[in-house]
């Protein structure tokens, strides 16, 4: 199949977050036909290729994410010009393409290399199936790199943001609206934190001479029981991105010293950030082989993940990053290809 072939077969197979099983199938499935099925592994829907084994050498991993996340799209998957339309398009069924075209070579390139597959990305921290991969797959912790084809509009995007999500809980009193007096307003006890938010402004996080934005950001609010009624809890999620320098304990105390024990805090999901690696010679070979720039990931991606375990991980893929999670989501077909030459001069590279 031609890449543009493949974007579009991978994207006719539906696969919202939890429902990755049949693109993990069908994935299967093709990689055998390719010849490519000895020593596969496989946990859950997720999929460990040993592509090709040297012995010697640098070793690598390409891991793509099987889900999306659920979008809107006014037709099917197809291709207008330079436009291929599809859920998963870009964010990230192109990386997992350029991943496909490499297992379907008949030359493999000179180096140990392994494609990583898997489920549920795009949840929770803790569902993330790359978590239970990386526990049971031994060989998978030994890499030299890993690089997450994230759509990056074939950009090098080194390390990754940090992410903590909290439940900020305000209680009051109910009671009857025309009496307010006689209750407690647990929407309007949250307007001095709401206030302090407001007043927020992005804080600088220089790392190798790349910049990262911290920032804090309520995201959802749930609260009152009718129109009627004083309510008496009021929920606001926060969300806190921040940068390498920061820990996930400093970004716990951030959100806690900002709410100023207002109200109760909840922590439901942890991401850790990842470092640049900026001068890693695998990450510079990388850096040299054609890429159209060098940025910080401002967001968080599965690089977090791997720097848990001391394993050094970039961003790297073809996808068209601002079409991440959009309706009619799209991503540009001549970026594919030059993805794909852009990887194999950094394989062919570090191979030799």
């Amino acid at each position: 199949m031609t890449l543009e072939e493949s974007l579009l077969w991978l994207c006719r197979i539906p696969s919202r977050i939890g429902e990755e099983r049949a693109l993990a199938d069908a994935v299967i499935e093709r990689l055998r036909s390719a010849g490519r099925g000895a020593g596969l592994r496989r946990y859950g829907d997720s999929i460990v290729v040993p592509l090709a084994r040297r012995g010697s050498g640098p070793k690598v991993a390409l891991v793509g994410h099987l889900d999306v996340v659920p979008t809107e799209h006014d037709g099917p998957p197809r291709v207008e010009g330079d436009t291929l339309y599809g859920a998963g398009a870009a964010d990230m069924k192109s990386g997992l393409c350029l991943m496909l075209a490499l297992a379907e070579r008949t030359t493999l390139p000179p180096l140990d290399l392994s494609l990583v597959f898997y489920a549920r990305e795009e949840g929770p921290y803790a569902e993330n199936e790359l978590g239970r991969v990386l526990e049971e797959d031994a060989e998978l912790r030994g890499v030299d790199l890993a690089v997450a084809l994230e759509p990056s509009d074939n950009k090098l995007q080194l390390g990754c943001g940090g992410s903590v999500h909290a439940s900020v809980r305000f209680r009051g009193r109910t009671a009857h609206s025309a009496r307010p007096w006689q209750g407690d307003n647990a929407i309007q006890r949250a307007a001095g934190l709401l206030a302090r938010l407001s007043a927020l402004t992005p804080i600088d996080d220089a790392v190798d001479g790349l910049t990262w934005k911290e920032v804090l950001s309520a995201t959802m609010a749930q609260g009152g029981r009718a129109r009627n009624i004083v309510p008496d809890l009021f929920e606001l999620n926060l969300n806190h991105r921040f940068g390498p320098s920061t820990t996930l304990a400093r970004s716990e105390q951030r959100i806690r010293e900002l709410v100023r024990g207002e109200a109760d805090v909840e922590i439901v999901d942890r991401s850790p950030p990842a470092p640049p690696h900026r001068a890693l010679p695998l990450v510079r070979a990388l850096e040299a082989s054609g890429v159209r720039a060098v940025e910080p990931k401002q967001a968080w991606t599965d690089v977090g993940r791997f720097a848990t375990l001391g394993v050094p991980a970039v961003n790297f893929g073809p996808g068209v990053q601002a079409q991440a999670h959009q309706r009619n989501e799209w991503t540009s077909v001549a970026q594919l290809s030059e993805g794909q030459a852009i990887l194999d001069r950094w394989l062919a590279s570090v191979g030799a």
